[in-house]
């Protein structure tokens, strides 16, 4: 009475009497069991019918006889190998779901490194859901509880239900809730997510080619989704680069076949190595990532892998690097981890073949930053550098690690001032010497970087006088980098203390001081000089009547009320005259005067006036109406 279902499978191995067997199993009815290698369910109902349902990829039957996913998923570099073992490839820069699930979401950023159309995993970002808490695994170790940085190490701390813990192979966080497990190693460079549960996951790792319907904008910049070609790199030998990923298929990588498929990861090591260096630790990554997935699925160690493939046991040189947002943590020239620049920021020095940023010229002071990064990359220690006076070294700011060079009145620096046609020009430069290498040979590249500003000739100045009363005029002087301003004011006395009172009007034959001064010049070493000034009656300065009352940076020595004084500050001088008007025309008079800068050392600087002939002016003189020609602007009120 007994009934025996059999199920296409020889039972040669058992003996099938009261129960439902495979071979070496015997399953009792009304029992349901996971098979051998916990690939499916087996089901034997009442009537001893044997039914055997598949778990499908990525899951396994576990104790309970439920199909869970049992799986990893690899992210690393640009490429994500999802849990049902595809593989696609990130090609911006920006922000995606890797996995979604009840309680918690898994995101990840992505950015460039060397070339601007690869692309790395960059950070990694646990959110856990309904309590604001996001923890974010980043460059070089660092661990933020939001904006708050981590203190980790081996021993797992339990934050917000999250253990952490941080060794030489990286951070690792794992979160558990009722019906799943998840494990997140994250090294910098690859996250390996293991998932153990039955829950609905959604994300990258659950269907890769999903990659916009999961991209993020809360992670990703405006332009992330721009995508970028580049010439390919003529040093990447794509066929030796695919026999070394092809290493993965041939022992000792065998001996995890069976737990790992290496056709993925073979894949995604081709796909990245035969367009981008193999450098940063690419030549063994794809390599060590097999490895670990093996041992995630199997507990199974593979053994002698690295003696065969020439790789050595990872050092995480990189941990506890501190790069700057432009920045990523990889070898320099002589192999040395360093933070090196991200190609879309370096792109815009090395099209112009700069190390920094234009001079920033301010107030009686001037400075240049340079981009540690690009430094490195030349294999230059930005510590070495200094301005003329060794003393002044470069300030690195810790966020952007840009290393400023400056100089300015109070502390020159070594500074070189020279005369150029229109300009005087302050001048310095970065420098290494051989005095910072010790012994006969140096590898430190020699540095020279010429950085300066200069203060501009002025244009002509002009003020005003209308019916004799006199307006001040003001003008600024925007100087290739640096910028003063240069006015002309009308006094009652040689100090200029005292502002002419034009509401009482201002008489014929009475002393005027006209001060003409600057603001923003370095005073210690350059003097604003008159050349010339004088006064016409119409406003434009080259028509008309003219009258001098400045020549050659003297007094007119056919006027003897013109006096020109330095004005005691060293940065202008006042002259002085007594007012008139034009016979015959109207009380309309307009000043107008042109001065030159110059430094107070040279010889040029130093008037010398002697006074030829002399005459007394007569109350109402009778001027020349004289059409001369200037090159300068001359401007009004």
């Amino acid at each position: 009475g007994l009934k025996v279902a059999v199920v296409l499978i020889s039972c040669s191995l058992c003996t099938c009497q009261c129960s439902v067997c495979f071979p070496g199993v015997v399953y009792e009815p009304n029992t349901v069991a996971c098979n051998s290698d916990s690939s499916s369910v087996v089901t034997c109902d009442a009537s001893a019918a044997l039914s055997v349902s598949p778990c499908g990829p990525g899951r396994r039957c576990q104790g309970n006889s439920q199909c869970v996913v049992y799986s990893t998923c690899t992210v690393t570099g640009p490429t994500v190998i999802d849990f049902n073992g595809h593989v696609s490839s990130v090609q911006d820069r920006c922000a995606y779901t890797l996995m979604s699930a009840t309680g918690l979401q898994l995101l990840a950023t992505f950015q460039e490194r060397r070339r601007k159309d690869v692309s790395f995993l960059e950070r990694v970002i646990l959110r856990l859901d309904g309590s604001g808490v996001d923890i974010h695994l980043g460059q070089g170790g660092k661990v933020q509880l939001n904006d708050s940085t981590l203190s980790l190490n081996s021993s797992a701390q339990l934050i917000h239900g999250v253990e952490l813990s941080k060794d030489k192979s990286g951070v690792t966080a794992k979160v558990t809730f009722s019906n799943y497990t998840t494990s997140i190693l994250f090294d910098g460079t690859t996250a390996q997510i293991h998932v153990k549960g039955p829950g609905s996951l959604q994300g990258l790792c659950v269907n890769s080619s999903s990659l916009s319907e999961v991209r993020l904008s809360e992670f990703s910049s405006s332009s992330c989704e721009t995508q970028y070609s580049e010439p390919a790199d003529g040093r990447i030998d794509c066929t030796m680069m695919t026999a070394r990923c092809n290493l993965l298929k041939e022992a000792p990588f065998t001996s995890c076949h069976s737990h790992v498929d290496p056709g993925p990861h073979v894949t995604a090591c081709t796909s990245v190595l035969c367009m981008y260096p193999a450098v940063d630790g690419l030549r063994c990554q794809f390599l060590e990532v097999y490895a670990q997935a093996c041992s995630l699925h199997s507990n199974h160690t593979l053994e002698g892998w690295r003696s065969k493939a020439s790789c050595s046991p990872p050092q995480d040189l990189c941990q506890d690097a501190s790069c700057s947002a432009h920045e990523f943590c990889g070898e320099d020239m002589s192999g040395r981890p360093r933070c090196l620049c991200r190609a879309a920021f370096a792109s815009k020095y090395r099209t112009r073949g700069a190390l920094g940023d234009p001079t920033v010229c301010g107030e009686n002071s001037a400075s240049v930053s340079l981009a540690a990064c690009l430094l490195a990359e030349k294999g230059i220690n930005h510590s070495v550098l200094h301005l003329n006076d060794h003393t002044c070294t470069g300030q690195m700011d810790e966020k952007t690690h840009m290393v400023t060079f400056g100089f300015n009145n109070s502390k020159p620096c070594g500074t070189v001032i020279s005369v150029a046609k229109n300009k005087i020009i302050y001048s310095n430069t970065v420098k290494t010497d051989n005095s910072s290498v010790s012994g006969p040979i140096s590898r430190q590249s020699l540095v020279n970087i010429d950085f300066s500003c200069f203060y501009s000739q002025p244009d002509v100045k002009s003020i005003v006088c209308v019916s004799v009363l006199c307006s001040t005029a003001m003008q600024q002087i925007i100087s290739g980098s640096w910028n003063y301003s240069l006015s002309m004011s009308m006094c009652a006395d040689p100090a200029c203390t005292q502002p002419i009172d034009f509401s009482k009007g201002v008489q014929l034959d009475q002393t005027i001081y006209m001060s003409l001064d600057t603001d923003g010049l370095d005073g210690n070493l350059i003097t604003m000089k008159t050349e010339s000034c004088w006064a016409t009656n119409n406003e434009n300065g080259n028509g008309g009547l003219r009258y001098d009352l400045v020549k050659n940076g003297c007094g007119n020595p056919q006027d003897s009320t013109v006096k020109v004084i330095p004005n005691g500050k060293g940065t202008g001088s006042v002259l002085a005259f007594r007012m008139f008007q034009f016979r015959g025309n109207n009380n309309n008079i307009f000043l107008h005067c042109k001065m030159k800068l110059c430094l107070k050392s040279s010889p040029s600087c130093q008037q010398n006036c002697q006074r030829g002939g002399r005459r007394k002016r007569s109350v109402r003189p009778d001027y020349e109406d004289e059409n001369p020609a200037f090159v300068t602007v001359a401007w009004g009120p």
